[in-house]
C-alpha cells in the first residue's frame, strides 16, 4: 500500500538523521519521552505516530517535522 511506503520512508529519514548526529535510539527515546521499542517499530515503518511525537523528534534532531515528510 501507499502508506505502507509512507511510513517507510519516513522512518527512514529519522533513522538516517539521528544516525547522522550520532545518537544511539535509546538517548533519543529518553529525550523524546517516546518508548524505545516505539521508536524502533517508527524507525522500521512499521508503526504510525502522533503528530505532536513527530514534533519532538524534529526539535531533538534539530530539524522541522516537514523534514521527515
Amino acid at each position: 500500500m501507499k502508506q505502507d511506503i509512507f511510513l517507510i520512508e519516513m522512518g527512514q529519514k529519522i533513522r538516517t538523521a539521528r544516525k547522522a548526529k550520532k545518537m544511539p535510539i535509546n538517548i533519543m527515546a529518553d529525550l523524546t519521552k517516546i518508548d524505545m521499542s516505539n521508536l524502533s517499530f517508527l524507525e522500521r515503518g512499521m508503526r504510525n505516530c502522533h503528530i505532536l511525537s513527530l514534533k519532538s523528534i524534529a526539535d531533538v534532531l534539530d530539524m522541522d517535522v516537514k523534514d521527515f515528510l
